[in-house]
C-alpha cells in the first residue's frame, strides 16, 4: 500500500481554483490565465530575479531619467536576493554598493550624474 503525503492547507499542486474564481479570474484572458497557471508551477524566485535584471537594464537604457522607477526596482531586486539568499545585514550592504557601482557604470556613460539624484544620495 502506498502512503499518501499529508495535506498541506490551502490549494494542493496542480489545483487552478485561484485562476477560475480567485481574485485575478475576472481580470486575466485565456492568455494571461495560461501564464499564471505556468509561473504558479515555479518554485523559488529565480526567474524573477532574472527578469527583474533584464528589466532594470532596459530601464537604464531606455529611459535611465526615470531615478524614481529605478530605485524601485533595484529595492525590489535587493529585497528579492536577500529573500532568495537569505542573507545577512553585512552582506545586505555589500549588495548595495554592488547595486550602485553598476547603476553608476551605466549611468555616467549616459551622461548621468548620479551623485546629484536618488541614486547617489541612496547608495
Amino acid at each position: 500500500m502506498v502512503k499518501e503525503e499529508a495535506r498541506k492547507r490551502g490549494g494542493q499542486k496542480g489545483n487552478n481554483n485561484a485562476v477560475k474564481h480567485g481574485f485575478y479570474s475576472k481580470v486575466l484572458d485565456e492568455a494571461g490565465k495560461l501564464d499564471y497557471e505556468t509561473a504558479a508551477g515555479v518554485d523559488g524566485i529565480d526567474d524573477e530575479i532574472a527578469l527583474l535584471r533584464v528589466k532594470i537594464k532596459s530601464v537604464l537604457e531606455k529611459d535611465p531619467e526615470n531615478v524614481k522607477l529605478i530605485m524601485q526596482a533595484t529595492n525590489t531586486l535587493a529585497g528579492l536576493v536577500r529573500t532568495r539568499f537569505n542573507t545577512t545585514r553585512e552582506q545586505q550592504k555589500g549588495l548595495r554598493e554592488a547595486i550602485g557601482k553598476v547603476i553608476r557604470e551605466v549611468a555616467l556613460p549616459l551622461g548621468i550624474n548620479v551623485a546629484s539624484t536618488a541614486i547617489g544620495k541612496r547608495i
